[in-house]
């Protein structure tokens, strides 16, 4: 029994571990796709034929609607990304969540045992 909640505590530590890089990669992928979106908000007020992209360390200059079109890709492309992390993310909490409790009823089961035998 004392056997199998430390295999479950070291199993919730684990998923704990994971749900907070799970965390951060949203995190970080929902500040690219707010950045994106801005940028998508000004190349659709300009009238500008051409604009300045950054590839690497340079800027260079291309035609508008491509690059509108390239950041358009990469948003569909983080949204999806998002989703199947927020999908990944609440799937750790209810596993937590369950594990959680097994490692508690555990516990009171142990304690309950504990005094039968005394």
């Amino acid at each position: 029994m004392v056997d199998e909640r430390q295999a479950k505590a070291r199993e919730f530590e684990r998923d704990r571990s994971q749900l907070f890089t799970v965390s951060a990669q949203k995190q970080q992928l929902q500040l690219q796709n707010s950045s994106l979106k801005q940028a998508l908000e000004e190349l659709s007020k300009t009238k500008e034929k051409k604009v300045y992209k950054a590839v690497g360390n340079i800027l260079i200059q291309a035609e508008t609607g491509k690059v509108k079109k390239e950041l358009e890709d990469k948003l569909e492309s983080i949204e999806l990304r998002i989703k199947t992390l927020q999908k990944q993310e609440d799937s750790l909490v209810n596993k937590l969540n369950k594990l959680k409790s097994d490692i508690e009823s555990g516990q009171t089961a142990d304690a309950a045992e504990k005094k039968e035998k005394k």
